[in-house]
């Protein structure tokens, strides 16, 4: 399995997963600090969890340095740091965040439960044997 960018080697990423990532757009707000000067920038998510999200960003940012996010459809704000620095591309990086502390209400979305298989929904609805015999 292929490691994914800023993982300690050997590292599996489905092990260090602490919550299900959710694959969606949501518009935020980030604040923070560069060189002593207070930045804010509107992103929109990759990903969100109840650990935190994934988004692209114009400012210059390091790892370990605390921003805060606000979901701008409530207006609340968490404190975060910045964990995962990705690929650069149209003048935006790839930022990962985890929040301070979790906060699953924080998107207002509902994550699937924590024995919730991605595989099971690739299946067609009609591929399970069934346990009863259905006769005319």
């Amino acid at each position: 399995m292929a490691e994914m960018r800023g993982s300690t080697p050997g590292e599996v990423p489905a092990e260090r997963r602490r919550s299900h990532r959710v694959n969606i757009s949501m518009p935020i707000l980030v604040r923070g600090k560069r060189a002593g000067h207070q930045f804010e920038e509107q992103a929109l998510t990759v990903s969100v969890s109840a650990h935190g999200c994934m988004f692209r960003l114009k400012a210059a940012v390091t790892r370990m340095q605390e921003v805060a996010i606000i979901n701008t459809k409530t207006a609340e704000e968490l404190p975060c740091k910045i964990t995962f620095l990705g690929q650069k591309e149209g003048g935006q990086t790839e930022v990962g965040v985890e929040f301070i502390e979790p906060s699953p209400l924080f998107w207002r979305i509902a994550f699937p439960p924590d024995d919730w298989d991605p595989a099971e929904r690739k299946r067609p609805g009609g591929s399970r044997p069934s346990s009863s015999s259905h006769r005319p």
